[in-house]
């Protein structure tokens, strides 16, 4: 209102420290593969405002300092860090991570009053001093932003910010030559975290003040979407808004040094405070950088494509390039500055558009490569399912026919035809896997020729009413899946379909009991999507009722096993004792951890201790529990459930123990399915045991009842995933769940303890299926090229849904369903492996026998 000029600063997903820090600093918005290296290291090193200035010191955390501070020309860019042990949100108090950097400029400035070296360095122009403040977000991770210790850290961050404009204005005699830039790297949602694109997110302030800035300048009306200007009382005082890569222009302007090399920023005219000429020149210098990069990545995509098949980006030829440069030259000299922005302006915008061209100038090609593997890979797995699988083929189609070799050759000349057009133009090695892959794909579908004309066949045979009704509910069944990735509630929709399945089949007349259950637990967890995303409101009473209704239940089990099994209180029930003692540590250790972090008394190490135990425990503890189906699976929960209570803050605790009731009906219900079509099952399932050599003899072929149970297979995990919120963007994953376990800053830590909880309710719905599949005698391998169709149709379909335009939360989520999709099938394979270990091995301890024969 006195001094500057101010706007809101629009960032991009992923909203992360790392990535918002280049946007500003260096002007471009950095590819998400950094989060490989934990926004830590730089996948590619890149220019920036600090490399180009003459002298920059830093004062923050070491995770953002050091980025900019490595492999830069020159010995020119210093930093000053605390060490990253002080970046614990559960210490007393995390505003000394602001008042620490405070603290220490104050004392680099009242030494260099008594260092001559530095006071003359100090002294030149083209300088940088770079305060990087963590402690806002750190608090607002650990308290959430509507708290008193997010506003208590806002009132000190206010007043050192006052105190140090003061010092630097004292420092160099008020001569004016400072500008200083205030801004964040990324918002934070009032739940206490970011990454993902919401507004609260993506938003951020921008203050400017000092040399060559603007002052405030009074409007009468100014239009914005949104109420901020009502909200902070400034109707009256312009904003202009920016996108945060313009920053790194702007400041690099204000000082007089070059625009960072890969810069995509606009200079922000608006916010400079200088003749028309300077900023016509300014904004001329900017277009020719950006046109740079044009140029050099339609360079690089010529070299590589042949002559006649290169499509140039018609809106900005060379001919038009040279006409506007020399055109806004021209009007340069004869002072029509306006119209050289203007049309500067343009160049820059066309460029950019240019430069998106050439970045996805083959995704046509590639996208048809895509698709043909993926229809080829889809035909593939089914005709493997009919041929190995079903009663489908006659007589002796299940013989291995040797193929054609006007075949074989005819697929070598196409593969060696795609290799070399592919060297000829000197693409990279990740083209030869989109192109060349199809091939032998859609050589082993041909092969299957016998199958293909047996499915003709049998389709031709099949009543035109039968097809039509089998593919719109197969239709159906794919849709909700994938609509369920944008609208959680669709699962709550399809937990209701599923609680009528006993009614269509007439299991309601023959197991009313189970039946009862089957229905009950369905309508019981189609509740959860429905719920608010985890994390936003959390609740330990909550946790501790999900741990209390554990306990009860491990009570009735254990009551149960005594009546049935004389040698259970002998053998078992020390085990069991033992992880109801592990589920009662749990919820003393998530209550007292809460009370110990509200009080400010950080995170204790006793608890940190018993939480790290308790987690190494459940893994080893369910191997020693006798491998009968229902023991071997209860005493799986018990132990999954003791580390998912360490890591819930809320509802989210109830989850898993409701997915697993269901689990147990689903169970049942499948002998019922098999006993009523004519199957006889030889043991019942409470006699039934886990056996890690399955007899091949006792596999049956696959069904239509089989389809069903690979998508409820499919349906479940989905719900595993999505049941309590955990949505594909970062900041579904709150931070505050890993607090019993550590509070220091650790990102692969922290994201492996969160991935754990994640793939708790997999593992759960994994292990039942394990029990389906063994006492409906289904052949795994069928059933995972079945799981493989489903989510082959579904990443399909994901695919054609990803975008590059529109919002930024648009934009990560479609990405983030498509990778989720295709990577089903890998995680179904370490899930299958990981729920086997846990239901066929067995301890044993101090060398005693195995209490089982297999």
């Amino acid at each position: 209102m006195h001094e500057g000029s101010w706007g809101i600063s629009h960032t991009r997903v992923p909203t992360e420290s790392r990535p918002g820090h280049v946007a500003l600093i260096a002007g471009f918005y950095e590819d998400v593969s950094a989060v490989a290296k934990g926004w830590k290291e730089n996948p590619v090193e890149f220019d920036s405002l600090l490399n180009e200035s003459k002298y920059t010191w830093g004062w923050g955390s070491p995770d953002i300092l050091s980025m900019f501070a490595k492999d830069v020309s020159g010995d020119h860019v210093f930093i000053h860090t605390y060490d990253a042990d002080d970046e614990d949100f559960g210490a007393h108090d995390v505003t000394k991570l602001d008042t620490w950097v405070f603290d220490n400029v104050k004392e680099f400035f009242r030494a260099a009053r008594n260092n001559q070296s530095l006071f003359s360095k100090l002294n030149e122009e083209k300088i940088v001093f770079f305060l990087h403040l963590l402690g806002i977000d750190t608090n607002g991770h650990a308290h959430r932003p509507s708290s008193r210790e997010y506003k208590d850290n806002i009132k000190i961050v206010d007043a050192g910010i006052k105190e140090i404009v003061s010092m630097f204005k004292h420092f160099y005699g008020n001569d004016g030559k400072t500008a200083f830039v205030f801004t964040a790297d990324h918002g934070m949602t009032d739940w206490g975290v970011h990454g993902a694109g919401h507004p609260s997110e993506t938003l951020t302030p921008f203050v400017t003040w000092g040399a060559g800035i603007k002052y405030p300048q009074n409007v009468s009306t100014q239009q914005f979407e949104d109420a901020f200007l009502k909200e902070w009382k400034l109707e009256n005082w312009k904003r202009q808004d920016i996108n945060q890569a313009d920053i790194a222009p702007l400041m690099a302007s204000l000082i007089g040094v070059p625009f960072p090399l890969n810069s995509v920023g606009i200079l922000p005219l608006d916010y400079l405070n200088n003749t028309d000429l300077f900023k016509a020149e300014s904004i001329f210098t900017n277009a020719i950088q950006i046109l740079e990069q044009f140029k050099v990545k339609m360079t690089q995509k010529k070299e590589v494509t042949l002559s006649f098949l290169f499509t140039p980006f018609k809106l900005l030829s060379e001919s038009k390039q040279h006409n506007i440069l020399r055109k806004a030259r021209s009007y340069i000299k004869q002072r029509k500055y306006d119209e050289a922005i203007s049309l500067c302006k343009e160049l820059i915008h066309l460029a950019l558009k240019g430069l998106s061209y050439y970045h996805t100038y083959d995704r046509f090609f590639l996208g048809i490569t895509v698709v043909l593997g993926f229809v080829g890979w889809t035909s593939y797995a089914s005709l493997l399912i009919l041929k190995f699988h079903s009663n489908l083929p006659r007589g002796g189609s299940k013989e291995v026919k040797k193929p054609s070799r006007l075949l074989q050759y005819s697929f070598v000349a196409i593969g060696v035809l795609v290799a070399f057009f592919l060297l000829i133009q000197a693409y990279p090695w990740t083209y030869y896997i989109y192109c060349l892959l199809p091939v032998p794909i859609w050589y082993a579908v041909l092969r299957e020729f016998q199958v293909i004309q047996d499915l003709v066949a049998s389709l031709l045979s099949c009543p035109p009413s039968h097809f039509v009704g089998y593919l719109l509910v197969s239709t159906l069944g794919i849709e909700v899946l994938v609509l369920s990735f944008f609208y959680r509630y669709m699962l709550t929709a399809g937990l209701i379909a599923f609680a009528g399945w006993p009614f269509i089949t007439q299991l309601w007349t023959r197991a009313k009991r189970t039946s009862l259950n089957w229905i009950f637990f369905s309508l019981l967890l189609a509740v959860f999507p429905l719920m608010p995303v985890v994390g936003r409101k959390p609740d330990i009473s909550l946790v501790m009722t999900a741990g209390l209704l554990v306990l009860l239940l491990s009570l009735f089990v254990v009551a149960s096993l005594t009546k049935r099994k004389d040698s259970f209180v002998n053998e078992e029930l020390p085990l069991h004792l033992l992880q109801m003692l592990s589920m009662v540590l749990s919820m003393y250790v998530v209550y007292s951890t809460d009370n110990s972090l509200l009080k400010k008394q950080g995170l204790p190490l006793i608890n940190q201790i018993i939480s790290w135990i308790i987690l190494a425990s459940s893994f080893v503890l369910p191997l020693l529990s006798p491998p009968i189906l229902f023991e071997r699976l209860f005493s799986i929960l018990l132990s999954l459930m003791s580390t998912y209570i360490l890591l819930s803050r809320g509802y989210e605790a109830l989850f898993p123990l409701v997915l697993s009731c269901l689990m147990f009906a689903w169970i049942h219900m499948e002998q019922e399915t098999l006993q009523q079509s004519g199957v006889s099952c030889k043991q019942k399932v409470n006699s039934i045991q886990f056996i890690y050599n399955t007899d091949l003899t006792q596999l049956r072929q696959l069904c239509l009842d089989d389809i069903r149970r690979a998508f409820f297979l499919v349906f479940f995990l989905v719900t595993a995933f999505f049941g309590t919120g955990n949505i594909a963007s970062v900041n579904s994953f709150d931070v505050t769940s890993v607090y019993c376990f550590l509070t220091v800053f650790s990102p692969f830590i922290m994201g492996a303890l969160m991935m754990w909880k994640i793939l708790i309710p997999f593992v759960l719905v994994m292990c039942a299926f394990e029990a389906v599949q063994l006492t409906t005698q289904l052949s795994s391998k069928g059933l995972f090229l079945m799981v493989l169709v489903i989510s082959d149709i579904m990443a399909l379909h994901f695919f054609f849904l990803v975008r590059d335009y529109g919002s930024w939360l648009d934009i990560g989520t479609s990405i983030s369903h498509y990778v989720i999709v295709m990577s089903m099938t890998m995680v179904l394979v370490f899930l299958n492996g990981l729920a086997q270990l846990l239901t066929t091995k067995k301890l044993t301890l101090c060398g005693k026998p195995k209490s089982h024969l297999i």
